[in-house]
Protein backbone atom coordinates (compact mmCIF):
# COMPACT_ATOMS: atom_id res chain seq x y z
CA UNK A 1 0.00 0.00 0.00
CA UNK A 2 1.38 3.40 -1.03
CA UNK A 3 0.71 6.59 0.94
CA UNK A 4 1.04 10.24 -0.09
CA UNK A 5 0.74 13.01 2.48
CA UNK A 6 -1.69 15.85 1.93
CA UNK A 7 -4.04 17.86 4.16
CA UNK A 8 -7.50 19.37 4.43
CA UNK A 9 -8.99 22.41 6.11
CA UNK A 10 -10.89 21.83 9.33
CA UNK A 11 -12.58 25.23 9.76
CA UNK A 12 -9.58 27.60 9.42
CA UNK A 13 -6.78 25.24 10.49
CA UNK A 14 -5.30 22.34 8.55
CA UNK A 15 -5.33 18.67 9.45
CA UNK A 16 -2.89 16.23 7.89
CA UNK A 17 -4.39 13.59 5.61
CA UNK A 18 -2.77 10.39 4.34
CA UNK A 19 -3.95 9.45 0.85
CA UNK A 20 -3.80 5.65 0.73
CA UNK A 21 -4.42 3.31 -2.19
CA UNK A 22 -4.99 -0.39 -2.77
CA UNK A 23 -5.36 -2.28 -6.07
CA UNK A 24 -7.09 -5.64 -5.70
CA UNK A 25 -8.54 -8.28 -8.00
CA UNK A 26 -12.22 -7.99 -8.80
CA UNK A 27 -14.59 -6.09 -11.04
CA UNK A 28 -12.90 -2.84 -12.19
CA UNK A 29 -14.05 0.06 -10.03
CA UNK A 30 -12.78 3.32 -8.58
CA UNK A 31 -13.88 4.26 -5.06
CA UNK A 32 -12.85 7.11 -2.76
CA UNK A 33 -13.63 6.63 0.94
CA UNK A 34 -12.86 8.56 4.12
CA UNK A 35 -15.66 11.17 4.26
CA UNK A 36 -14.86 12.88 0.93
CA UNK A 37 -16.86 15.95 -0.10
CA UNK A 38 -18.58 16.25 -3.47
CA UNK A 39 -15.51 18.13 -4.77
CA UNK A 40 -13.33 15.11 -4.04
CA UNK A 41 -15.86 12.64 -5.44
CA UNK A 42 -15.79 14.57 -8.72
CA UNK A 43 -12.01 14.13 -8.86
CA UNK A 44 -12.52 10.56 -10.12
CA UNK A 45 -13.51 11.91 -13.54
CA UNK A 46 -10.74 14.52 -13.58
CA UNK A 47 -8.11 11.93 -12.65
CA UNK A 48 -9.36 9.41 -15.23
CA UNK A 49 -9.32 12.01 -17.99
CA UNK A 50 -5.86 13.32 -17.01
CA UNK A 51 -4.36 9.80 -17.01
CA UNK A 52 -5.95 8.70 -20.30
CA UNK A 53 -5.04 11.98 -22.04
CA UNK A 54 -1.40 11.42 -21.12
CA UNK A 55 -1.35 7.82 -22.44
CA UNK A 56 -1.56 6.14 -19.04
CA UNK A 57 -3.78 3.10 -18.93
CA UNK A 58 -6.27 3.06 -16.12
CA UNK A 59 -5.60 -0.15 -14.13
CA UNK A 60 -8.37 -2.77 -14.71
CA UNK A 61 -8.60 -3.49 -11.00
CA UNK A 62 -10.66 -2.63 -7.98
CA UNK A 63 -9.10 0.68 -6.92
CA UNK A 64 -9.79 2.00 -3.42
CA UNK A 65 -8.51 5.41 -2.31
CA UNK A 66 -8.76 6.09 1.42
CA UNK A 67 -8.36 9.55 2.96
CA UNK A 68 -7.14 8.92 6.48
CA UNK A 69 -8.13 9.70 9.24
CA UNK A 70 -11.61 8.74 8.13
CA UNK A 71 -13.56 10.61 10.83
CA UNK A 72 -12.58 14.05 9.46
CA UNK A 73 -14.63 15.58 6.64
CA UNK A 74 -12.32 16.17 3.64
CA UNK A 75 -12.85 19.09 1.26
CA UNK A 76 -10.99 20.64 -1.66
CA UNK A 77 -9.94 19.84 -5.21
CA UNK A 78 -6.24 19.67 -4.29
CA UNK A 79 -6.47 15.90 -3.73
CA UNK A 80 -6.52 15.33 -7.52
CA UNK A 81 -2.74 15.23 -7.91
CA UNK A 82 -1.92 12.80 -5.06
CA UNK A 83 -4.71 10.46 -6.20
CA UNK A 84 -3.48 10.53 -9.81
CA UNK A 85 0.12 9.87 -8.70
CA UNK A 86 -0.90 6.84 -6.65
CA UNK A 87 -2.75 5.35 -9.64
CA UNK A 88 -0.11 6.14 -12.27
CA UNK A 89 2.76 4.83 -10.12
CA UNK A 90 1.01 1.85 -8.56
CA UNK A 91 3.42 -0.66 -10.18
CA UNK A 92 6.54 1.30 -9.15
CA UNK A 93 7.77 -0.37 -5.95
CA UNK A 94 10.97 1.64 -5.49
CA UNK A 95 9.36 5.08 -5.42
CA UNK A 96 9.13 6.65 -1.97
CA UNK A 97 6.59 9.35 -1.17
CA UNK A 98 7.91 10.06 2.34
CA UNK A 99 8.75 13.54 3.63
CA UNK A 100 6.78 15.42 0.98
CA UNK A 101 3.24 16.78 0.86
CA UNK A 102 1.43 16.92 -2.48
CA UNK A 103 -1.30 19.40 -3.46
CA UNK A 104 -2.86 20.24 -6.79
CA UNK A 105 -6.02 20.26 -8.85
CA UNK A 106 -5.87 18.59 -12.26
CA UNK A 107 -7.39 19.81 -15.49
CA UNK A 108 -8.78 17.26 -17.94
CA UNK A 109 -5.52 17.32 -19.93
CA UNK A 110 -3.32 16.79 -16.87
CA UNK A 111 -2.18 20.34 -16.12
CA UNK A 112 -1.82 21.20 -12.45
CA UNK A 113 -3.83 24.08 -11.02
CA UNK A 114 -3.98 26.16 -7.88
CA UNK A 115 -6.97 26.26 -5.51
CA UNK A 116 -7.98 28.70 -2.77
CA UNK A 117 -7.39 26.14 -0.02
CA UNK A 118 -3.75 25.31 -0.77
CA UNK A 119 -2.11 28.44 0.69
CA UNK A 120 -4.12 28.44 3.98
CA UNK A 121 -3.45 24.70 4.41
CA UNK A 122 0.31 24.94 3.89
CA UNK A 123 0.60 28.04 6.11
CA UNK A 124 -1.31 26.25 8.88
CA UNK A 125 0.88 23.13 8.57
CA UNK A 126 4.02 25.29 8.63
CA UNK A 127 2.88 26.94 11.88
CA UNK A 128 2.37 23.45 13.34
CA UNK A 129 5.86 22.38 12.12
CA UNK A 130 4.31 19.48 10.20
CA UNK A 131 5.63 20.28 6.73
CA UNK A 132 9.13 20.60 5.28
CA UNK A 133 8.76 19.77 1.57
CA UNK A 134 5.81 20.38 -0.71
CA UNK A 135 4.98 19.64 -4.36
CA UNK A 136 2.58 22.10 -6.03
CA UNK A 137 1.94 23.93 -9.30
CA UNK A 138 3.69 27.19 -10.24
CA UNK A 139 0.73 29.42 -9.24
CA UNK A 140 0.60 27.85 -5.79
CA UNK A 141 4.40 28.04 -5.46
CA UNK A 142 4.34 31.78 -6.08
CA UNK A 143 2.05 32.28 -3.09
CA UNK A 144 3.58 29.85 -0.62
CA UNK A 145 7.13 31.02 -1.42
CA UNK A 146 6.52 33.75 1.18
CA UNK A 147 6.24 31.09 3.92
CA UNK A 148 9.63 30.50 5.59
CA UNK A 149 11.34 27.19 6.35
CA UNK A 150 9.79 24.98 3.66
CA UNK A 151 11.19 23.64 0.38
CA UNK A 152 8.86 24.14 -2.57
CA UNK A 153 8.97 21.88 -5.63
CA UNK A 154 7.06 23.00 -8.68
CA UNK A 155 5.55 20.99 -11.57
CA UNK A 156 3.43 22.13 -14.52
CA UNK A 157 1.49 18.95 -15.20
CA UNK A 158 0.93 15.35 -14.21
CA UNK A 159 3.77 14.06 -16.41
CA UNK A 160 6.28 16.33 -14.67
CA UNK A 161 4.97 15.19 -11.28
CA UNK A 162 5.50 11.53 -12.27
CA UNK A 163 8.99 12.35 -13.54
CA UNK A 164 9.71 14.22 -10.28
CA UNK A 165 9.31 11.04 -8.23
CA UNK A 166 11.46 9.07 -10.68
CA UNK A 167 14.36 11.51 -10.35
CA UNK A 168 16.92 11.13 -7.59
CA UNK A 169 18.16 14.71 -8.00
CA UNK A 170 15.12 16.91 -7.52
CA UNK A 171 16.96 20.25 -7.42
CA UNK A 172 15.76 21.32 -10.88
CA UNK A 173 12.18 21.36 -9.59
CA UNK A 174 13.06 23.52 -6.58
CA UNK A 175 11.24 26.85 -6.66
CA UNK A 176 13.25 29.97 -5.89
CA UNK A 177 11.65 31.79 -2.98
CA UNK A 178 10.25 35.30 -3.46
CA UNK A 179 11.10 37.86 -0.82
CA UNK A 180 8.76 40.68 0.11
CA UNK A 181 9.94 43.72 -1.86
CA UNK A 182 8.71 46.41 0.47
CA UNK A 183 10.42 48.91 2.71
CA UNK A 184 11.13 47.55 6.17
CA UNK A 185 12.48 48.48 9.55
CA UNK A 186 14.29 46.30 12.05
CA UNK A 187 13.17 46.40 15.69
CA UNK A 188 14.94 44.15 18.20
CA UNK A 189 16.07 41.82 15.42
CA UNK A 190 12.59 41.46 13.89
CA UNK A 191 11.65 42.89 10.51
CA UNK A 192 8.48 44.94 9.98
CA UNK A 193 7.24 45.93 6.53
CA UNK A 194 5.37 48.99 5.33
CA UNK A 195 4.37 50.65 2.06
CA UNK A 196 4.91 54.32 1.27
CA UNK A 197 1.76 54.48 -0.82
CA UNK A 198 -1.46 55.82 0.67
CA UNK A 199 -4.69 55.26 -1.21
CA UNK A 200 -6.46 57.35 1.43
CA UNK A 201 -4.37 60.17 2.91
CA UNK A 202 -5.02 62.42 5.92
CA UNK A 203 -3.89 65.29 3.70
CA UNK A 204 -7.40 65.22 2.19
CA UNK A 205 -8.99 66.18 5.53
CA UNK A 206 -9.06 69.92 6.14
CA UNK A 207 -9.31 71.01 9.77
CA UNK A 208 -10.41 68.58 12.50
CA UNK A 209 -6.97 68.75 14.12
CA UNK A 210 -8.19 67.26 17.42
CA UNK A 211 -9.83 64.32 15.65
CA UNK A 212 -6.70 63.67 13.56
CA UNK A 213 -4.54 63.78 16.69
CA UNK A 214 -6.91 61.30 18.40
CA UNK A 215 -6.66 59.01 15.35
CA UNK A 216 -2.85 59.19 15.51
CA UNK A 217 -2.87 58.21 19.21
CA UNK A 218 -5.30 55.36 18.52
CA UNK A 219 -3.15 54.04 15.65
CA UNK A 220 0.11 54.33 17.61
CA UNK A 221 -1.20 52.42 20.63
CA UNK A 222 -3.74 50.21 18.84
CA UNK A 223 -6.51 51.81 20.94
CA UNK A 224 -10.17 51.60 20.00
CA UNK A 225 -11.73 54.93 19.09
CA UNK A 226 -15.26 56.39 18.94
CA UNK A 227 -15.86 59.41 16.68
CA UNK A 228 -18.91 61.58 17.39
CA UNK A 229 -19.91 64.55 15.28
CA UNK A 230 -22.43 66.09 12.94
CA UNK A 231 -23.05 64.53 9.49
CA UNK A 232 -20.38 65.50 6.97
CA UNK A 233 -17.75 66.58 9.50
CA UNK A 234 -15.25 63.91 8.38
CA UNK A 235 -15.80 60.94 10.71
CA UNK A 236 -15.85 58.34 7.92
CA UNK A 237 -12.91 59.98 6.12
CA UNK A 238 -10.78 59.71 9.26
CA UNK A 239 -11.87 56.10 9.85
CA UNK A 240 -10.96 55.06 6.29
CA UNK A 241 -7.49 56.63 6.58
CA UNK A 242 -6.65 55.37 10.05
CA UNK A 243 -5.45 51.85 8.94
CA UNK A 244 -2.78 53.49 6.75
CA UNK A 245 -1.02 55.01 9.77
CA UNK A 246 -1.15 51.90 11.95
CA UNK A 247 2.08 50.13 12.88
CA UNK A 248 4.19 48.37 10.19
CA UNK A 249 3.41 44.69 9.76
CA UNK A 250 5.46 41.63 10.61
CA UNK A 251 5.74 38.74 8.15
CA UNK A 252 3.40 36.66 10.32
CA UNK A 253 0.71 39.35 10.13
CA UNK A 254 1.08 39.68 6.34
CA UNK A 255 0.74 35.91 5.93
CA UNK A 256 -2.26 35.79 8.28
CA UNK A 257 -4.08 38.47 6.27
CA UNK A 258 -3.22 36.61 3.04
CA UNK A 259 -4.67 33.44 4.58
CA UNK A 260 -7.92 35.23 5.44
CA UNK A 261 -8.09 36.66 1.91
CA UNK A 262 -7.72 33.16 0.46
CA UNK A 263 -10.42 31.78 2.78
CA UNK A 264 -12.63 34.68 1.69
CA UNK A 265 -12.12 33.45 -1.92
CA UNK A 266 -9.94 36.43 -2.85
CA UNK A 267 -6.46 36.49 -4.35
CA UNK A 268 -3.84 37.21 -1.63
CA UNK A 269 -1.83 40.35 -2.40
CA UNK A 270 0.81 40.11 0.39
CA UNK A 271 0.85 43.89 0.82
CA UNK A 272 1.92 45.31 4.20
CA UNK A 273 -1.31 47.30 4.48
CA UNK A 274 -3.72 46.78 7.35
CA UNK A 275 -7.07 45.38 6.30
CA UNK A 276 -10.15 47.51 6.95
CA UNK A 277 -13.65 46.06 7.20
CA UNK A 278 -16.76 48.23 7.46
CA UNK A 279 -20.03 46.25 7.47
CA UNK A 280 -23.32 48.09 7.04
CA UNK A 281 -25.60 48.49 10.03
CA UNK A 282 -28.20 46.30 8.30
CA UNK A 283 -25.80 43.32 8.17
CA UNK A 284 -26.96 40.18 9.93
CA UNK A 285 -25.33 38.88 13.08
CA UNK A 286 -24.11 35.76 11.24
CA UNK A 287 -22.32 37.85 8.59
CA UNK A 288 -20.50 39.90 11.25
CA UNK A 289 -19.79 37.29 13.92
CA UNK A 290 -19.39 34.35 11.51
CA UNK A 291 -20.13 30.69 12.06
CA UNK A 292 -18.28 27.41 12.48
CA UNK A 293 -17.82 27.06 8.71
CA UNK A 294 -17.65 30.64 7.44
CA UNK A 295 -15.70 33.74 8.40
CA UNK A 296 -17.49 36.84 9.62
CA UNK A 297 -16.39 40.47 9.44
CA UNK A 298 -14.90 40.22 12.96
CA UNK A 299 -12.53 37.42 11.95
CA UNK A 300 -11.69 39.02 8.59
CA UNK A 301 -10.66 42.23 10.39
CA UNK A 302 -7.89 40.43 12.32
CA UNK A 303 -4.59 42.38 12.27
CA UNK A 304 -6.47 45.38 10.86
CA UNK A 305 -9.39 47.66 11.66
CA UNK A 306 -13.14 47.11 12.05
CA UNK A 307 -15.28 50.20 11.36
CA UNK A 308 -18.91 50.50 12.47
CA UNK A 309 -20.44 53.61 10.90
CA UNK A 310 -23.69 54.82 12.48
CA UNK A 311 -22.90 52.74 15.56
CA UNK A 312 -26.28 53.19 17.38
CA UNK A 313 -28.11 51.73 14.38
CA UNK A 314 -26.45 48.32 14.83
CA UNK A 315 -28.64 45.82 16.74
CA UNK A 316 -27.77 45.44 20.41
CA UNK A 317 -27.11 41.71 19.90
CA UNK A 318 -24.27 42.54 17.48
CA UNK A 319 -22.78 45.22 19.77
CA UNK A 320 -22.88 42.82 22.72
CA UNK A 321 -21.13 40.14 20.66
CA UNK A 322 -18.10 42.47 20.32
CA UNK A 323 -17.24 42.16 24.01
CA UNK A 324 -15.30 38.89 23.80
CA UNK A 325 -13.34 39.78 20.61
CA UNK A 326 -12.33 43.16 22.06
CA UNK A 327 -11.42 41.86 25.52
CA UNK A 328 -9.71 38.57 24.63
CA UNK A 329 -8.61 39.19 21.00
CA UNK A 330 -10.30 35.92 20.05
CA UNK A 331 -13.78 34.63 19.36
CA UNK A 332 -14.98 31.14 20.22
CA UNK A 333 -18.02 29.97 18.26
CA UNK A 334 -19.62 26.88 19.74
CA UNK A 335 -22.21 24.82 17.91
CA UNK A 336 -23.68 21.38 18.59
CA UNK A 337 -21.26 19.56 16.28
CA UNK A 338 -18.27 21.89 16.08
CA UNK A 339 -16.26 24.56 17.86
CA UNK A 340 -13.97 27.04 16.15
CA UNK A 341 -11.74 29.79 17.53
CA UNK A 342 -10.92 32.89 15.48
CA UNK A 343 -8.18 35.43 16.26
CA UNK A 344 -9.70 38.92 16.47
CA UNK A 345 -6.87 41.34 17.24
CA UNK A 346 -8.23 44.42 15.51
CA UNK A 347 -8.60 48.14 16.16
CA UNK A 348 -12.28 49.01 16.55
CA UNK A 349 -13.53 52.31 15.13
CA UNK A 350 -17.04 53.56 15.85
CA UNK A 351 -18.73 56.62 14.36
CA UNK A 352 -22.02 58.15 15.41
CA UNK A 353 -24.09 61.32 15.24
CA UNK A 354 -24.61 63.26 18.51
CA UNK A 355 -28.39 62.81 18.23
CA UNK A 356 -30.89 61.05 15.92
CA UNK A 357 -31.14 64.05 13.57
CA UNK A 358 -27.42 64.82 13.78
CA UNK A 359 -27.76 68.58 14.39
CA UNK A 360 -27.13 68.75 18.16
CA UNK A 361 -23.61 70.19 17.76
CA UNK A 362 -24.42 72.30 14.68
CA UNK A 363 -24.03 76.08 14.92
CA UNK A 364 -26.48 76.87 12.11
CA UNK A 365 -29.10 74.11 12.38
CA UNK A 366 -31.47 73.34 15.22
CA UNK A 367 -31.86 69.89 16.72
CA UNK A 368 -35.22 68.32 15.92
Amino acid sequence: MKIIKSATLANIDASEVSVESTFTKGLPSFTIVGLPSDQIKESKDRVKSALLTNDYKFPPKKITINLSPSEIKKTGTHFDLPIALLISLYEEKKIDFKDIHVFGELSLNGETKDSNNIFPIILSLAKQNKIANVLVCSNSAKKISKIPNINIYCVKNLLEAIEFFHQEDKSKYLYKKDMLEYEKININGKEFYYENCYENDFFDIKGQENAKKAALIAAAGNHNILLEGSPGCGKSMIAKRLPYIMAPMSLDEILEIAKLQALDLKEPNFKPVRVSRSPHCSSTKASIVGSSNSLGEIALANAGALFFDELPHFPSSILESLREPLEDNCLLISRANSKVKYNTKFLFIGAMNPCPCGNLLSTNKSCR
